[in-house]
């Protein structure tokens, strides 16, 4: 078995030591010296900072049940953004009027420190009172502080929380439910907090009532509690696992009663209503309920024994449940049928549920719900946008009218352009499907092929201005692969590349880049592939197991040592999704595919840039860092970008994320592109066979 031991790159998995940072510094030098010179990577960097400041790209709001149009906002004059509001009348308007809560910059500039918005929490019924989440860095790691948003100013003596991976959720005006770390012990192997404390205004942290704990092997424990008038009621529980948890209502009494479903199956209350979404068939007396339904109960009800669930939707072999999300007094479902978009209102009433049709989405668009606001009203916000279509943001009644609030502007010349859906058969046989934008009337060109594959996430239909004016404007294909491992077809679609089956993701995306090249529309030396955090992982897994199929990779954040991913940051949590690497049986089967452990001297692979972050502690920068120097040390191209700052998403503002798309897309053209006499463009750094030292 390869172990630690074996692994003679385990120094770079030491985020801040000199030689660690050194070897960081080395590579970025040489990244940016061989990527970012002359005027084409300088042009491309400036168009994709023009989309991420735009001043006319829709302001997409949040409600927070007092009448507001809340926003969070970037742009070239405030970097690190403003945490505003308005009302609907304002928002309406072309230039709305915007009162500014929190100014990130201002804050960053007084306490020296560099602030990225990690989100905030506010307290009902008022909404005055809010716990703001500040993240050094764009980590995943925050420190909480308690605001008022009458005074714009933290709160003098308020609830404050430091730097940790704390969840924190209001009971009312004095308590607030808080998991975080409180030294040894305290956090899970996931490194998530392992407790639910109830917190009282005014007392120490280390007083706070445990209201419930979790495992040191569960991933994390949770608490919140439900406002909503004439239906308070406190919850805590525990995940066992990223797909298993636990839940409990906690009663007046201080007694805990277990919400009966199933461990893997995803609930929700609303007022009377209880829903449940089995992840794997669910029998209950005479009915088998397959994966993937969505079912109806009176909570009451449930808890007091019955098991009367009414179907409210049920997946074919075509179509699943995307979400679903209630306003009121009404539940929209938003459903995929070959990954398009259908949103329909069901309604609750003596007879039973009624649906119809959700208003506000073109036939040709995909929809989007992005707001509702159960608590006060029946109101909802919805976007449509396709690939070639900029999202329009329509705000609508359940019974009543739509009206258009805001469009996008249009980022690229859409003129030649076309979105086709194919189905491309994998090693096994399945249909696997996937869109690509382009021009069909062009011969086989560069082509960037996207995926992910993994934790029941799917990729639909999008406008995308960065990969519009950097990749479609200038001539190139667009593809998205809707693989196994996602939530394209509902949970058997993830189930199918669970664990030991994950081979089948990397079948799919392989199947899809064959199909491209048997269409025409590409040609391996042409066909780049990107893709982020598990989709690093695939990008991984494509250059060790199918080099052959691709003239260039692009892995952002990516998973890539599956021997030690449990052992770094928040790894341990996505067992359920990969194995055990420390069960036999588990690494035999993560030993066949880990791209770590599966690069080969003798083999050729494709040009491949790693993009990560120093500051990501969520999958640690050690996969990308020895995953480079393995490369390096057997003569492979390899191209490495750290960003000092930046979290899981590798970027803390937009001026990062443009250099660091300008970056990506600049080797991929490089490489893809060909050059005047038709020959593959040069490698961006020559092959160099000089080990890495370290060892």
């Amino acid at each position: 078995m390869t172990g630690a031991g074996d692994d003679p790159y385990l120094w770079l998995e030491d985020l801040d030591g000199a030689e660690a940072a050194g070897w960081v510094r080395e590579r970025n030098t040489e990244t940016v010296a061989a990527l970012t010179g002359g005027a084409a990577f300088t042009a491309r960097q400036a168009e994709i900072r023009q989309v991420l400041d735009a001043d006319d790209r829709i302001p997409y709001p949040a409600w927070r049940g007092d009448g507001f149009y809340y926003d969070f906002w970037r742009d070239a004059a405030r970097p690190r953004g403003l945490w505003r509001r308005t009302t609907l009348d304002q928002y309406r308007r072309a230039e709305p009027e915007w009162e500014v809560l929190l100014d990130l910059d201002s804050l960053a500039e007084r306490e020296g420190e560099n602030w990225v918005w990690g989100g905030v929490r506010t307290l009902p019924p008022e909404h005055r009172r809010c716990l703001v989440s500040l993240s050094r860095g764009g980590a995943d790691a925050v420190v909480v502080r308690e605001y008022d948003l009458v005074e714009r100013a933290f709160v003098d003596g308020g609830f404050t929380v430091a730097e940790a991976k704390t969840d924190v959720s209001w009971i009312d005006a004095d308590h607030i439910y808080v998991g975080t770390e409180l030294g040894p012990g305290s956090l899970t192997a996931s490194g998530y907090p392992r407790t639910v404390l109830r917190w009282r205004r005014g007392t120490p942290l280390a007083d706070a009532e445990v209201v419930y704990e979790a495992a040191t092997e569960d991933v994390g424990a949770h608490g919140w509690h439900d406002p909503t008038p004439g239906f308070e009621r406190d919850f805590v529980g525990r995940s066992r696992d990223f797909y298993r948890s636990e839940s409990f209502l906690l009663t007046g009494a201080g007694e805990r009663v277990r919400i009966p479903v199933p461990e893997d199956a995803g609930w929700d209350v609303h007022r009377e209503w209880l829903l449940v979404r089995p992840r794997t068939p669910w029998t209950l007396g005479e009915s088998t309920h397959p994966a993937g339904a969505l079912l109806a109960i009176r909570f009451d009800a449930f808890l007091a024994g019955s098991r009367e669930l009414t179907v409210l939707f049920r997946p074919d072999e075509r179509t699943s449940l995307s979400g679903f999300t209630w306003t009121r007094d009404h539940l929209i479902l938003t459903t995929l049928t070959d990954v398009r978009s259908r949103l329909e209102v069901l309604t609750p009433g003596e007879d039973g549920w009624r649906r119809e049709p959700l208003p506000g989405v073109p036939a040709d668009e995909e929809g989007c719900l992005v707001e509702t606001d159960p608590e006060s009203g029946n109101a909802y916000l919805v976007a449509s946008e396709g690939f070639l279509q900029p999202a329009t943001l329509r705000l609508g009644q359940v019974g009543g009218g739509v009206e258009t609030l805001k469009r996008a502007p249009a980022f690229f010349d859409t003129d030649g352009l076309a979105v086709r859906q194919f189905f491309a058969a994998s090693a096994d046989g399945t249909r696997v499907p996937y869109f690509v934008v382009g021009d069909p009337a062009a011969p086989a060109g560069p082509t960037l092929l996207y995926g992910y594959g993994g934790f029941e996430v799917s990729m639909t239909p999008g406008y995308g201005g960065i990969t519009g004016r950097g990749w479609l404007a200038r001539g190139g294909n667009y593809v998205v692969a809707n693989i196994r491992g996602g939530g394209e077809y509902g949970p058997r679609w993830h189930r199918a590349a669970l664990r030991e089956h994950r081979p089948r993701a990397y079948e799919d995306f392989a199947a899809v880049a064959t199909d491209l090249v048997t269409r025409g529309l590409t040609t391996p030396d042409q066909l780049g592939i990107e893709g982020g955090s598990n989709g690093g992982l695939l990008m991984g897994a494509m250059l060790t197991r199918y080099p052959t199929l691709f003239g260039a990779v692009v892995a952002h954040v990516p998973l890539l040592d599956m021997r030690r991913y449990h052992r770094l940051l928040a790894g341990a949590s996505w067992m359920a999704e990969y194995g055990d690497p420390d069960v036999a049986a588990d690494w035999a089967f993560l030993r066949e595919y880990s791209p770590y452990h599966n690069v080969r001297a003798e083999v050729r692979y494709p040009p491949v840039l790693f993009i990560t972050s120093t500051r990501d502690d969520r999958v640690h920068p050690g996969h990308a860092r020895k995953m480079t120097a393995r490369l390096r040390e057997h003569g492979h191209d390899v191209a490495y970008y750290e960003n000092v700052e930046g979290g899981h998403g590798a970027a803390a503002n937009n001026e990062q994320r443009a250099f660091i798309e300008a970056l990506a897309l600049e080797f991929l053209w490089r490489r893809l592109a060909l050059s005047p006499d038709g020959l593959p463009r040069q490698p961006s750094r020559p092959h160099d066979r000089t080990p890495v030292g370290g060892q």
